[in-house]
């Protein structure tokens, strides 16, 4: 019992194990609001509990917390980035960082799914140091949850889009949206969340599976196989073809794609670019977000220019696509777009 994961587990899994030690299961529904509905860290603060039912489940069923060492707010103050410490069982720290953005319609809050990266995409900051773990679903409900408390205020979107491959961490990734999506928990709407995939094809068409009414972002980056196994690893894996097939799937079972394009100087940014992009993306129900390349020491890429990253978007507008340049946020505290780290290289 002692390793049950209360903030990851369901409110059935709640009442079963609530069952299993005695306790009536009414109890599951109060635990299961005070976390994902109250966004409370531990058993202490939930006050309608008996105070002995609370000493024992902090024994037998301890919360896991998300403590935050830093936040660093932008100098537009548009933009706070988080840095998490997640309990490891005691044997080592595992951090993470989570974003809050604001914007004119609301807040949004970028969280992760892994601490650190497996996929080695070449622009990206989050995989200098390899895979150190998956987080949990409660782990990543927790970054969001904390993020609502320091600001004391719901956050109205989610993007799972900080340090990690959301689709290499799948069944954790479906929890934390069961949990998350709960009416008697955060009650967040699926179209208010977007998850970030670098392609890995078997999951897009297990993910439309699940007929969720998410939004599904593919970090595309290139118009073809050579640049884009330049610039991402996973496409030694699986070709264009096979993940523009995918996505073809995705977009017509379910909803609007969006395809994620780092505009990198000299390598993927031409007309010639924007052209054969324009024509491989040709009759997929999709939004094409532009996205200038940002900062990464170790890396020696650097952004297009603004007028090459419009005459790239009027080429695409003008093949009939529905294009977005992103606005830059949060670069300046190394939180935008491939600037989230681990903590091996938090200082």
């Amino acid at each position: 019992m002692s390793n049950f994961d209360m903030r990851s587990a369901n409110l059935d899994e709640i009442k079963q194990f609530m069952s299993g030690i005695g306790e009536k299961p009414f109890r599951a529904e109060q635990i299961f609001g005070w976390i994902h509905a109250k966004f409370v860290q531990n058993y202490d603060e939930m006050t309608n509990l008996p105070v002995a039912l609370r000493d024992r489940l902090a024994q037998i069923a301890p919360i896991t917390t998300v403590e935050c060492e830093r936040i660093q707010k932008s100098r537009d103050n548009a933009t706070r980035k988080y840095l998490y410490n997640l309990q490891n069982n005691g044997t080592m720290d595992v951090y993470v960082e989570t974003v809050l953005m604001t914007y004119r319609h609301g807040f949004s809050v970028c969280v992760s799914t892994q601490a650190g990266c497996r996929m080695g995409c070449d622009f990206c900051a989050s995989g200098l140091t390899g895979l150190q773990r998956n987080l949990t679903a409660g782990e990543i409900a927790a970054q969001y949850y904390a993020v609502c408390r320091d600001i004391n205020n719901r956050v109205g979107n989610i993007v799972v889009m900080g340090s990690g491959e959301p689709l290499d961490n799948y069944d954790n990734l479906l929890r934390f949206i069961e949990l998350i999506s709960d009416e008697k928990g955060a009650n967040l709407g699926m179209r208010h969340i977007t998850v970030s995939t670098c392609g890995i094809v078997p999951r897009i068409y297990d993910l439309a599976e699940k007929n969720l009414q998410l939004t599904l972002a593919v970090s595309l980056n290139a118009p073809n196989d050579q640049i884009r196994r330049r610039l991402m690893p996973i496409a030694r894996k699986y070709n264009y073809d096979e993940l523009i097939a995918a996505c073809r799937h995705y977009a017509d079972r379910l909803r609007r794609i969006s395809f994620e394009y780092i505009m990198i100087d000299g390598v993927n940014d031409s007309e010639g670019n924007a052209k054969e992009l324009a024509k491989k993306l040709t009759g997929i129900n999709c939004h094409i977000n532009l996205i200038a390349v940002n900062k990464v020491p170790e890396k020696g890429y650097n952004k297009s220019s603004a007028a090459v990253v419009a005459a790239f978007a009027d080429v695409l507008e003008k093949a009939g696509h529905d294009v977005t340049i992103r606005r830059e946020m949060g670069s300046d505290i190394s939180a935008a777009c491939g600037q989230l780290r681990n903590e091996q290289e938090r200082t």
